[in-house]
């Protein structure tokens, strides 16, 4: 236990800003702790309002802390450690005998340390001996991770240091409303603000767009969907009007013939007609941009591109992003010291929890799955045949399609995620989830996942474990302990040491996160994602560390300055075109919903929902639409209503405003039951990244007037 009134320097367990606090204990043995910003160069001692209040969890009293294990009356019931743990080594064998080996599947989350997320990977290979393990950022990274990846050769959300934008004239932010999602992120675009240089791209008039007012940028507001169009619509007006970097171009790109005639048919007026932003905009936009472009390129502030899920979370995402990148490669961004593009990576690690190893298609390192020579150097450090490791497993959405299926998943292991409320089509994952023979989840509360579990095991929190997290600018951070835990948890770690020694796993499992951190290290040396030159010793130094990392290093603050990840060192220009049904000119259609944050709450809310100032402020989902969309409806403010999609229903309260546009309504979620947003997105994905459609799902909305047995709809159905 920490004594009282002695702080541990630490950083906040939520988004990928991963905001430097202390945490000081109370002194006691009830597990209280205070926060206090610190100072850091992401956060500058700012926290946001979850930040804040994140030490309330630590001692909640929802707080699980003994095993539960459902008894054959359906009821969860306490137990003790050794006999769940015994369970499950029986049960496992037991299915794989039956089933299969991957009729066992693992389900990560991008909240995990690199400690326990490289463990897990190996944990699935290794003792459970499944290909099936994927992840929450699946849900959130993976298109941009794919279209970095293409383009760059290496994913890297940020592949420079945050405090660089603040040189910055010009930032184009495509699809991120950061100053709800990591309010401290903020004051990092306040040199663009003064330059008049902010210019956001959302539908939604968010609060991110409104600081843009007062002539500190300009606001783009393009139709749901079709934020392609509108990237080859700024594209084309910087080759049409000779605003491209034909220096950079030759010098350190290849593709640009393909794209350029591509582009060509995608002059600012079709755009106009089809995105609804103006052609003046989008020609102000170009050469806003290309203008940084040119200081950067002189030494003064210079220009960068930013992208977040607004624009990623479709099933085009990858394309959308990749057209992103080529806007910045056109214009000579990426790569240099005073410009560049990076992307804004959601989860609190949700850089490093997809580096090593619970990716469907990795191994740690950011090495291919598939890859001979990562397969060989991989079981070299974990003291395995090659053979032994099994190939690529599903990905997210087909993975959680598979549960209860003939041939798929009998039985799922979940760690840091909450897929009840957080996966698409809702309502057929939580199906799934009944029809396991097992499934065994790890959480410190009871999530809604959790209450459908065969067994829930107690773990830590973030101020209860020792570990390190990867921050948006592939920034390797210390996480300490700074409370004592309550005495029923243990650490996932030495969870899965105990089930591995149970299935006979070959191979190190620790419970020290060090130990592990040390293997991760060597399993990554000479991968993408190089931690080998780190130990807990060089990152307690306070020295800056950035990856790649490799041993005899200093880290790498800044990508891609010399030359590209690809073999021959150059960037790669991809032709990307839109679908169909967007790039066609705009015609009435149903509403379009878009799902996303709120400023109080985080991912599923199992947290946030708990923390009473929190829930206080936001208690209940509310679909945001316009007044005049309303109106149509006969809807009014605070009125009941239901949404419904081919995929399902959702209930909320109605939010009018003006600053949504008419064809779109947005609901977050955050929140379960009746009022989950996933009860109306679908299956259907992005074909190279795995990423569900989130941000376009038609929907109507009807008002609910109650009656004497219950709630019917009323209202009328609108076409935008």
């Amino acid at each position: 236990m920490q004594q009282a009134g002695t702080g541990r320097p630490t950083h906040c367990p939520y988004c990928a800003l991963q905001c430097a606090m202390t945490v000081t204990a109370s002194g006691t043995h009830d597990g209280g702790a205070r926060v206090d910003g610190r100072d850091f160069p992401t956060n500058r001692g700012g926290l946001c309002r979850k930040g804040w209040s994140a030490a309330e969890l630590l001692d909640h009293p929802d707080r699980l802390t003994v095993p539960l294990v459902r008894d054959a009356d359906g009821v969860l019931r306490e137990a003790a450690w050794d006999a769940v743990l015994d369970l499950i080594g029986d049960r496992v064998p037991s299915i794989q005998a039956e089933h299969g080996r991957d009729a066992v599947a693992v389900f990560g989350g991008g909240g995990l340390t690199n400690e326990k997320a490289y463990t897990l990977g190996k944990f699935a290979r290794l003792a459970l001996r499944t290909s099936r393990i994927d992840y929450n950022g699946r849900f959130c990274m993976s298109s941009a991770a794919a279209a970095g990846n293409r383009a760059f050769g290496v994913d890297r959300g940020l592949p420079f240091p945050l405090e660089d934008l603040g040189g910055a004239s010009v930032v184009l932010l495509l699809g991120s409303n950061a100053a709800d999602t990591m309010p401290p992120f903020v004051q990092h675009l306040r040199g663009a603000q003064a330059a008049g240089g902010l210019v956001v791209v959302d539908p939604r008039r968010s609060a991110t767009a409104r600081l843009t007012d007062q002539g500190r940028g300009i606001h783009l507001q393009p139709t749901p969907g079709t934020d392609l169009v509108l990237l080859l619509g700024l594209a084309h007006v910087v080759v049409a009007e000779g605003l491209a970097d034909g220096r950079f171009l030759e010098a350190r790109t290849s593709g640009y013939d393909a794209v350029a005639r591509g582009l060509a048919q995608w002059w600012p007026e079709r755009v106009q007609g089809i995105t609804g932003v103006p052609a003046a905009s989008l020609r102000a936009v170009a050469r806003l941009l290309a203008a940084g472009a040119r200081r950067g390129a002189d030494g003064g502030q210079g220009a960068y591109v930013l992208t977040g899920r607004g624009i990623e979370q479709h099933a085009d995402g990858t394309d959308t992003t990749t057209a992103a990148i080529n806007l910045a490669l056109l214009l000579g961004l990426p790569g240099t010291v005073h410009s560049g593009y990076g992307t804004l990576t959601g989860q609190g690690n949700g850089q490093g929890g997809r580096e090593h190893g619970q990716k469907a298609d990795q191994l740690p390192g950011y090495r291919k799955i598939t890859d001979p020579a990562a397969r060989a150097h991989v079981a070299a450090v974990w003291g395995v045949p090659e053979e032994l490791i099994p190939g690529p497993g599903l990905p997210a959405v087909e993975l959680l399609a598979s549960l209860g299926k003939p041939g798929g998943t009998r039985c799922l292991f979940v760690h840091g995620a909450n897929v009840a409320v957080s996966a698409p089509d809702a309502a057929t994952v939580i199906e799934g989830l009944r029809s396991l023979d097992l499934l065994v989840v790890s959480d410190f509360f009871l999530s809604e996942t959790a209450a459908l579990a065969d067994v829930v095991l107690p773990v830590l929190q973030w101020a209860e474990e020792e570990g390190t997290v990867t921050n948006l600018e592939g920034r390797i951070l210390r996480r300490r302990r700074a409370v004592e835990p309550p005495s029923g948890a243990r650490s996932e770690l030495w969870v899965m040491r105990e089930l591995a020694h149970r299935l006979g796993a070959p191979s190190l499992f620790s419970e020290d996160p060090s130990t592990m951190f040390d293997e991760l290290a060597r399993a990554s040396a000479g991968g993408i994602a190089d931690y080998s030159g780190l130990d807990y010793g060089v990152l307690d130094g306070g020295d800056p560390a950035y990856w790649p990392y490799p041993a005899g290093s200093t880290g790498t603050p800044r990508l891609f300055v010399d030359v590209f990840a690809h073999a021959d060192g150059r960037a790669v220009l991809v032709p990307v075109v839109p679908r169909t049904a967007a790039s066609a000119a705009r015609r009435p259609g149903p509403l379009l919903l878009a799902t996303g944050r709120l400023l109080e709450h985080y991912q599923s809310g199992t947290q946030t929902r708990r923390v009473p100032a929190l829930l206080a402020a936001q208690p209940d989902p509310r679909l945001q639409l316009h007044p005049s969309t309303a109106q149509d409806l006969g809807i009014g403010q605070g009125d009941r209503v239901v949404v419904t999609s081919p995929h399902g229903e959702a209930r909320a309260l109605a939010d009018l405003t003006p600053d949504i546009r008419q064809d779109t309504v947005f609901l977050a979620f955050h929140f379960a039951d009746a009022g989950s947003a996933n009860l109306l997105t679908g299956g259907g994905t992005d074909p190279i990244s795995g990423m569900p459609e989130f941000k376009t799902t038609p929907v109507s909305v009807a008002r609910l007037v109650s009656v004497d047995d219950g709630v019917r709809a009323g209202g009328l159905e609108v076409v935008a």
